[in-house]
């Protein structure tokens, strides 16, 4: 019994053995479990893309289209189109003829004012004794209409072109001028040469600042250097001329012929043949749902004020706006102040044709000096030229000597070349030519103020 029950347990065990093993086949999922974790481990071989030399050819030819598209944009300035690059002459010498007739025109009639002043006091005091603070408002509304206009004028320039609204700005300002022949009335002439011409100098003016970006960038400064000293031709002949008329015909007359510069300017204008694409706005495409939402997105549409984003901008725009206050005086006031003065001196235009022809000469040097100085460096040029400017019109009172009167007018004519001449450069330098002229507009709006106030302040 023994023996048996020894084999039986000997029989049993091989199958105990042999369940157990099933048992741990069938219920334990171990065995099962431990590849899963190993497939997620499998991405660990990253660095072999390192070590792979077929790979480093790739890697190199990688950079190439990144540095192809640095250069694409061939002007050097901020927000341009991208592949435009200008012709840097050809039709747009024309273009610079065309600015020169219109900065010499507009501004040759605007700083030889003061012979216009002293021929209205003839006529008006025979009505009223006391109307220096009248009659120069007359000068002084021309002249501020011309910068209170321009952020109205960029819009018109962004939106129509420069060559529609430069050609209405000079019909305008010759049915102003025209008109004013017909009038002998203070008070119409606010409206006619005043308001009327001065508008439309301002619609004819900026965009001949405008245009010459489309046109030249390496030598932009020296295109209008060209166009600020061909210019000041007008300026030197303007007072002979308006002089010698007032000698001769009345000053309804002289009206008359000076609007015809205005016409020649209005048929020149229509070589303004833009380049550069329109720099409109592309407005949302999310549905606008409200009216105040719709005014808003129109309101930005058309009034661009991305460029007071920039700090140097601002500090540039607010500085030259209220040095502005006494920037026109001279020219309202030397000519009635030198023949209360200097009575014996009978040729006082010679004052303005001293001024005009070293502003000649100071915008065609400060023109070709700007090209050598980089960037915004610009601007302490014109600071320090702006600065000389005011030190030069306190100098006016204290000459004792018509000849020091001289000195005084040469170096004023000078920084005033220096100052005007550098205005666009430093704006197309700040914001590039695609916004110029929103950020030229903007400038010459905030000077439009200080400059009307200032000749009737002083006269008073």
């Amino acid at each position: 019994m023994a023996l048996k029950s020894s084999e039986s347990e000997e029989a049993k065990g091989p199958r105990r053995e042999a369940d157990k093993e099933q048992q741990e086949l069938v219920g334990n999922p171990q065995p099962e479990s431990e590849p899963l974790p190993v497939p997620p481990m499998e991405p660990k071989p990253e660095p072999q893309p390192q070590t792979n030399p077929a790979a480093l050819p790739e890697l190199e030819l990688e950079p190439e289209p990144v540095h192809e598209s640095e250069p694409t944009p061939t002007v050097e300035t901020r927000r341009t189109a991208r592949g435009f690059q200008p012709p840097e002459g050809g039709f747009g010498w024309m273009v610079v003829f065309a600015a020169t007739w219109c900065n010499g025109s507009i501004f040759g009639i605007q700083n030889s004012f003061g012979i216009l002043y002293s021929m209205l006091l003839q006529e008006e005091r025979e009505k009223n004794r006391q109307v220096e603070f009248q009659a120069a408002w007359v000068g002084a509304l021309s002249m501020g209409m011309i910068f209170f206009c321009s952020p109205i004028v960029s819009i018109f320039t962004d939106r129509l072109g420069c060559r529609i609204t430069a050609t209405a700005g000079a019909a305008i300002a010759f049915i102003g001028l025209h008109t004013s022949s017909f009038t002998s009335s203070l008070s119409l002439r606010y409206f006619t040469y005043g308001i009327l011409f001065g508008c439309g100098c301002s619609f004819a003016f900026q965009p001949s600042l405008v245009i010459l970006g489309h046109y030249f960038q390496r030598r932009l400064g020296l295109a209008n250097g060209v166009v600020s000293a061909g210019s000041s031709i007008f300026s030197i002949s303007f007072p002979l001329l308006i002089k010698m008329l007032g000698a001769k015909i009345k000053l309804a007359q002289t009206f008359q012929v000076l609007s015809t510069f205005m016409f020649i300017l209005t048929l020149l204008s229509l070589t303004y043949r833009p380049l550069l694409p329109s720099s409109q706005d592309t407005p949302s495409k999310r549905g606008v749902h409200t009216l105040c939402q719709c005014f808003l997105a129109q309101l930005r549409k058309y009034f661009n004020m991305r460029v007071f984003r920039q700090r140097t901008y601002r500090i540039w725009a607010f500085g030259i706006a209220a040095a502005a206050l006494g920037y026109f005086v001279p020219y309202v006031h030397l000519m009635k102040y030198v023949e209360e003065e200097f009575l014996e001196i009978k040729q006082t235009w010679v004052l303005l044709v001293c001024i005009g022809a070293t502003s000649g000469l100071g915008r065609l040097v400060s023109g070709r000096v700007s090209d050598s100085i980089p960037g915004l460096k610009k601007i302490y040029l014109q600071v320090i030229s702006f600065l000389l400017l005011g030190l030069m019109s306190m100098m006016i009172p204290l000459c004792r000597g018509f000849g020091g009167l001289i000195v005084v007018c040469l170096f004023l004519g000078l920084c005033d070349g220096f100052f005007i001449t550098i205005m666009a450069p430093i704006a197309f330098e700040l914001v590039g030519p695609m916004q110029a002229s929103q950020a030229i507009g903007y400038l010459l709006g905030m000077m439009a103020l200080p400059m009307i106030a200032g000749p009737p302040i002083a006269g008073k």
